[in-house]
């Protein structure tokens, strides 16, 4: 279970680390800037006003790429939170993030959260939202 007071050992097993699960605020934000620059990068190609399934297609691909290799998209980078492997705490890799950005776009799984703020679509593909490490000492 992770939930303020999570601890764990940085790659180095010298500094402990705390993780806490992201608000929803920075949740939605991130998924909000994220969202815009699916649509502004749609529009360069399609309409997405007609033709609405292209900035849904960009969100899964751009989840794909920067949550499998990086842990973070550009909407997570400037909420400043980022989404690891829940037993790891590694990025999750690329179908693995795919599988998450598209159960995301269906938007169900992520209105249904346990009480680590895990929706069923981090809960899928084990990962988990954090907000920035605080350093223990």
């Amino acid at each position: 279970m992770v939930g303020p007071g999570l601890s764990g050992h940085t790659p180095d097993g010298l500094q402990v680390v705390e993780w806490e699960p992201a608000s929803l605020g920075r949740r939605f934000g991130a998924l909000m800037v994220d969202w815009i620059l699916c649509v502004l990068i749609a529009g360069i190609f399609a309409d997405p006003r007609r033709e609405g399934w292209w900035p849904v297609f960009i969100l899964i691909v751009e989840y794909g790429f920067f949550l499998g290799l990086f842990g973070q998209t550009p909407g997570m980078w400037v909420t400043k939170i980022r989404c690891l492997g829940f037993v790891d705490g590694r990025p999750i890799g690329i179908p693995r993030a795919l599988l998450r950005g598209f159960l995301l776009a269906l938007i169900v799984p992520a209105l249904i959260m346990d009480g680590d703020r895990r929706g069923l679509h981090d809960r899928a593909v084990g990962s988990v939202v954090i907000a920035p490490p605080r350093a223990k000492s």
